[in-house]
């Protein structure tokens, strides 16, 4: 793997055991509590401990993650580790004031993880720090996952060759080593050592195989062996994309492993969550904001003459036609000049967009970029008509031109906001948004709607794709 900057790790570890350590003992001593020291120095060391118990510190898992909710979880197993402790010592503390002394490790921590996570973000755009993979598989298996490694920039992956299982050219370019014979060879050992070999020759940090009719089971099965004494990790590519782990399970029957897919969530609590927070968010947004909204309308209705709402049919779920809800930020009659304008377009696929349409007024560029144009949906959202996040809401003529697996996106319901908003919005090819919207049509949870929230605040405040 390639080398992370030295500074992550002691850079996390000292942040947790200041981060926990400190804050108690300061608490503590300010309240006149006995053994603040001593119990600052236990609140960090048992708070760095149950990061390296979860490996967090791990080559592998250090700058992977940016997610509140791990840190979350590990943060809810420390008050149970301190708990424990707090009991069995007798020592007594009030909840309130323990809780508070603890808020600032998962602050700390979840600022820290952001930080490296970004970091290496970035020097992976330099193609720094990345995994060097090794792809082994028939020719047509093998090429598709080295192009679609290829073609993504949100995965830390990079191919640096290819072993091929039986004949057959590869046509994405990447270097390959010597074949593995489409039959199974006398000597199991002939597959490793010929793996191993492209290895060590390509500096590859893993073996990924694409399991096929040529390559599988007992095959595969030997080749690990020689892979896992040589030192060498084994991935192994199912042939999904776009499901979230979160989806997938293991098993075995009669000694085979199984991988279960398990359903998109579509009924249960998690819906009823989400239905609970989009009502009671756009009666609390519509209150709290209204002071906004009027200024908003003024700004509208002095700027150009007309209505001050922009009124227009979009699709919601199943294929329901609703009315939606915006401030206006064109001239009245803009749809009309829409066709005019059509050689102008400059998206790719069904949907209209120009980065500067002569329609849009100046206010209206202003609202545009700043996304303050779209408040009136929480009006829709309160219906029940769109959802706090979801796919972007459609037009019916864009509908009419979708294939049957663009339609899958009108299985739930539209969002104000959603991946596609924090992505790029206006910035994404047509296939990156359906892709978009499709991974969130199938890998939906409740807590995903809360990290997809709280990062809409930082790309709207970006303004990348906004127009």
């Amino acid at each position: 793997m390639g080398r992370k900057s030295r500074w992550y790790l002691p850079t996390s570890l000292i942040t947790d055991l200041v981060g926990a350590g400190v804050p108690v003992a300061l608490v503590l001593s300010a309240t006149h509590r006995p053994w603040a020291v001593p119990s600052g120095i236990v609140a960090g060391l048992a708070w760095a401990g149950v990061q390296l118990f979860r490996s967090r510190y791990a080559a592998r898992a250090i700058g992977e993650s940016r997610g509140t909710l791990p840190v979350l979880h590990d943060w809810l197993i420390l008050l149970g580790v301190l708990a424990v402790a707090h009991a069995a010592t007798g020592v007594r503390l009030r909840a309130p004031l323990c809780l508070a002394a603890l808020l600032p490790a998962l602050l700390l921590t979840l600022v820290c993880r952001k930080a490296v996570y970004w970091h290496l973000a970035a020097v992976r755009r330099g193609a720094q720090a990345v995994i060097k993979v090794l792809v082994v598989g028939e020719p047509t298996a093998a090429d598709a996952v080295a192009s679609h490694l290829a073609a993504r920039t949100d995965h830390p992956y990079v191919t640096v060759g290819a072993v091929p299982v039986g004949p057959g050219p590869l046509a994405s370019g990447i270097r390959t080593g010597k074949r593995l014979a489409a039959a199974v060879p006398e000597s199991p050992a002939e597959d490793a050592g010929l793996v191993i070999g492209a290895v060590h020759r390509l500096d590859a940090d893993l073996v990924l195989v694409v399991p096929g009719a040529a390559f599988s089971g007992e095959r595969l099965r030997h080749l690990s062996w020689g892979l896992h004494d040589a030192g060498i990790e084994l991935f192994v590519a199912p042939g999904l994309v776009e499901v979230s782990v979160k989806r997938l399970e293991t098993g075995s029957a009669g000694g085979m492993s199984l991988l279960r897919v398990a359903p998109p969530v579509r009924e249960g609590v998690q819906p009823l969550l989400k239905e609970a927070l989009d009502r009671s968010a756009a009666l609390l947004g519509l209150l709290v904001l209204a002071p906004v909204l009027l200024v908003v309308a003024a700004a509208v209705k002095l700027s150009s003459p007309g209505p001050v709402l922009y009124l227009h049919e979009r699709i919601g779920r199943a294929g329901r036609p609703f009315v939606m809800w915006k401030f206006r930020t064109m001239r009245v009659g803009a749809d009309r000049q829409k066709t005019a304008l059509a050689q102008q377009n400059e998206h790719d696929g069904p949907m209209f967009k120009m980065r500067r349409d002569p329609r849009v007024t100046r206010v209206g560029h202003w609202l545009r970029r700043t996304s303050l144009d779209e408040l009136p949906q929480l009006v829709n959202v309160l219906k029940g008509d769109m959802s706090l996040v979801g796919p972007r809401p459609p037009l019916a003529e864009e509908v009419a031109h979708y294939t049957p697996v663009e339609r899958r996106r009108l299985t739930v319901r539209p969002g104000m906001t959603g991946l596609w908003q924090i992505s790029g919005r206006s910035d994404l090819s047509w296939d990156e948004t359906v892709r978009l919207d499709l991974a969130y049509v199938d890998n939906w949870s409740f807590t995903s709607d809360v990290d997809v929230m709280a990062r809409t605040l930082r790309a709207v405040l970006d303004g990348r794709g906004a127009y």
